[in-house]
């Protein structure tokens, strides 16, 4: 992280800190925001033990105690100098009516790829510091409308890939700062974790929500792409872009989901969600969803590059063998299957670099007076965290009417048709396999540097299935390596099937309790 950087978090925390001065009743403070859910959170409000300003000074402090002090997590790119403020007049609500809405003060962890009218939108990137596109995403305007805080924007691998940045540098696994947190929604992952926010979005093209929630003992939830508006995200991919709740709890995942969820003119692929939208996802959930469902398990790896004797995939297994056994005692039928073609996922998601340059061109167009306004232009620039730029230059002068398009097209729909087949086959209502066969890597010394580092990102990754088959996936906590790194078990559903996949990772989660809080970043005294 460049001095400059570190430099304006300080100030921005300490504009913010200064608020916390301001007498705050002593009550408030025995309450527990480490691990808190919404639920949690609500009832303290109208029991009295707890107010918004208290709430927020108390996620504040966290963020100055471990996001660069401490385990130095670099998790967040901009907290909100405002946040007590907004605090203080959500109490005023409260006082006068009660919760202004089913996200009333729950402070969010906001990805710094989606707008907000009030805070700086980067993109993880040094090209845009400091840029006010003054407009809030439809995510953000929905959450806000329910009474949500948006707490801090968080720290994203440059423009949507990986862990690090130009803007702010290398976002660190809050298990272990040593090792990768996963990407692009890292800094999501890690504050989430570390209890820096209550609740948080990230965004998945390839897999950017639920391969940070598996690595930080998260739930994270990659909607059916025509679920959750997009409007106002950088796109990359438009055809897989989507963005989803990122939690500690599946409640929580659930709650969020209610508000974000639905139509909205601005993204008009959200039409395709009109009428299946259940009434409630969090009022569904139930801890015997499980029973009578018939799974299917992927074991073969997508990953071709994992080391299938090695002892992390090991220890992966064998928290994948633990919970399959639960899926069984918990009423599931479940059985191996196989996909036709399904060691090609990774590969063929790959070869879809044809979108990008147009629709990120088009979406600059949009924005008022954008410091750049073309890919190119922003790659020529030079200031691209080399590892970034090297990817990034795949994506120059290629359009979707070129012919590779077609055989990518081909090749993606021939998947979901064996994936859907194979549903069909054995009459299942979802797959589950190992959001990543192996534990995150160490983060390579030379990140910031090197564009071709040594660095064993997204290790036995089995993300790419979801978004090329266009189908919703939910990682949940399935529990730690011997090492103390957490591992991720993913459901994946046939369009729509939001309320089950939720139904079946809540009774998983009530069942098996594995999420813990990271030792890194524990409880503050006093």
């Amino acid at each position: 992280m460049s001095a400059r950087t570190s430099i304006a978090i300080r100030l921005a925390l300490s504009f913010v800190l200064a608020f916390a001065a301001a007498p705050v009743p002593l009550h408030p403070q025995a309450f527990e925001v480490e691990e808190a859910t919404v639920a949690e959170v609500h009832a303290a409000f109208r029991s009295g033990d707890l107010t918004c300003e208290g709430l927020v000074a108390r996620y504040l402090a966290r963020i100055d105690a471990y996001d660069q002090q401490g385990p130095r997590l670099n998790s967040i790119a901009v907290v909100n100098p405002r946040a007590l403020e907004e605090a203080r007049s959500l109490d005023a609500a409260f006082a006068s009516g009660g919760l202004t809405g089913p996200l009333h003060c729950i402070p969010v962890l906001l990805k710094d790829q989606v707008e907000t009218s009030d805070m700086p939108t980067t993109y993880g990137s040094a090209l845009f510091a400091g840029y006010m596109s003054e407009r809030d995403g439809t995510i953000v305007t929905r959450m806000k409308d329910a009474g949500a805080l948006i707490i801090a924007k968080t720290n994203m691998g440059e423009f949507a890939s990986r862990y690090v940045g130009s803007g702010f540098g290398i976002i660190r696994n809050a298990y272990d700062p040593q090792r990768n947190p996963s990407g692009s929604s890292g800094g999501t992952g890690s504050g989430v974790a570390a209890n820096l926010g209550m609740i948080g979005i990230g965004e998945d093209t390839g897999g950017s929500i639920r391969g940070p929630a598996a690595v930080a003992s998260l739930v994270g939830l990659r909607p059916t792409l025509p679920l959750v508006s997009r409007f106002g995200m950088m796109p990359a991919n438009p055809t897989t872009d989507t963005m989803g709740p990122m939690t500690r709890t599946v409640m929580d995942a659930a709650i969020l989901l209610d508000v974000i969820a639905g139509f909205d003119p601005n993204d008009p692929v959200t039409a395709y969600s009109v009428g299946q939208i259940p009434e409630s996802y969090a009022d569904g959930l139930d801890a015997d969803a499980l029973a009578g469902a018939r799974i299917g398990v992927i074991r073969e790896p997508m990953d071709r590059s994992v080391d299938t004797s090695s002892e992390g995939f090991r220890q992966v297994r064998a928290r994948m063998e633990a919970a399959i056994g639960t899926l069984r005692d918990l009423g599931a039928e479940v059985f191996d299957v196989a996909i036709p073609g399904i060691e090609g996922v990774a590969a063929i998601f790959g070869a879809n670099s044809y979108e990008t340059e147009e629709v990120t061109d088009a979406y600059l167009a949009e924005l008022r007076d954008p410091p750049y306004r073309t890919l190119a232009s922003i790659l020529l620039s030079g200031r691209v965290n080399p590892w970034r730029a090297a990817g990034m230059a795949d994506l120059l002068g290629k359009t979707t009417r070129d012919p590779g398009y077609l055989e990518y097209l081909l090749a993606r729909d021939q998947v979901r048709e064996d994936v859907i087949a194979t549903m069909a086959e054995h009459d299942l209502d979802a797959f589950v396999y190992a959001t990543f066969d192996h534990p995150p890597d160490l983060i390579a010394e030379d990140v910031e540097t090197n564009p071709a580092p040594a660095d064993r990102y997204a290790l036995g990754d089995n993300r790419s299935l979801s978004p090329l088959t266009a189908l919703p996936a939910l990682t949940v906590p399935a529990g730690f390596t011997d090492d103390g790194l957490p591992v991720g078990l993913e459901f994946l559903g046939r369009p729509f099937t939001e309320a089950m996949l939720l139904g079946f990772g809540y009774a998983y989660e009530q069942a098996t309790n594995h999420r813990r809080s990271p030792p890194a970043a524990p409880p503050l005294g006093g």
